[in-house]
């Protein structure tokens, strides 16, 4: 799938130049992760994650693959301040967010993180504009500013004309593209996507892809979920996680030379 890359052990691929480096902190830095499930007992019941590091420096666009049970679940919770690690660092846009209380911790992924799920999750009673202001009326942005965020958003993905329809007046295509809009409306740091193709045919899926493309021709650092090698293939970089730990991470040569990206 990918061009042959080496392997590397702290999640920063090498042909590309750490953040740290530039003198920018990462998008996401993950430093010594260990994610443990227990029994009432106090018992183990399963290492999610094993002392893992991970730099996604910003505007960077990765996939994140393992099969059932390798931890890619765990591990896309914890990037999107959805849980806690047992143990380990997590810096989130520069700043550390693993020992956050529950109210600051739902504040700063409100803020940071933007997620677009396999299932569009909207809400079927209100217009497309109204669902994508819903993260900023959570955030207490004055009504005014909603409406022009939410359409500016909706126009990002193609749905300028389509504002004031619901869901159901909707193909699958649109209702994602109107999931993706309202992820952007609060100008995240960090889009996550879990197999947001999942739902679609495979000619509104290749369309969908080809919106998160354009978004990251913008600038975005993009997180996609996927256990499809073609669409990770797209992405600047595939990390594979097997039994908690980092299986391989490797940049996608062919796919940033394609993109004109720098290596």
């Amino acid at each position: 799938m990918e061009s042959a890359t080496t392997t590397t052990t702290h999640g920063t691929p090498h042909g590309s130049q750490p953040a740290s480096q530039l003198g920018v902190a990462p998008a996401a830095r993950l430093k010594g992760i260990t994610k443990t499930y227990f029994k009432p007992d106090g018992s183990v019941l399963v290492e999610a994650l094993r002392a893992l590091d991970l730099d996604i420096p910003r505007g960077q666009y990765i996939a994140i693959m393992g099969a059932s049970g390798s931890g890619k679940s765990t591990l896309m919770n914890l990037l999107g301040c959805l849980d806690r690690p047992t143990a380990g660092q997590y810096e989130l846009d520069g700043k550390p967010v693993e020992s956050l209380g529950d109210d600051e911790l739902s504040r700063v992924r409100g803020e940071k993180i933007g997620f677009v799920f396999q299932a569009f999750n909207l809400i079927s009673e209100l217009s497309i504009l109204e669902n994508a202001e819903i993260p900023l009326l959570y955030q207490g942005i004055p009504a005014k500013e909603r409406r022009v965020r939410a359409f500016e958003s909706l126009s990002l993905v193609g749905l300028e004309n389509r504002v004031h329809h619901r869901p159901r007046e909707l193909s699958g295509g649109q209702q994602q593209r109107a999931a993706i809009a309202r992820a952007l409306v609060g100008r995240p740091a960090i889009l996550m996507a879990d197999e947001p193709t999942g739902n679609l045919d495979s000619a509104t899926g290749q369309a969908i892809l080809e919106v998160f493309e354009e978004l990251h021709k913008k600038g975005l650092t993009l997180i996609m979920v996927t256990h499809d090698d073609r669409i990770a293939q797209r992405c600047q970089r595939v990390v594979r996680l097997r039994d908690g730990s980092i299986e391989f991470d490797r940049v996608n040569q062919q796919t940033m030379a394609h993109r004109g990206d720098s290596a």
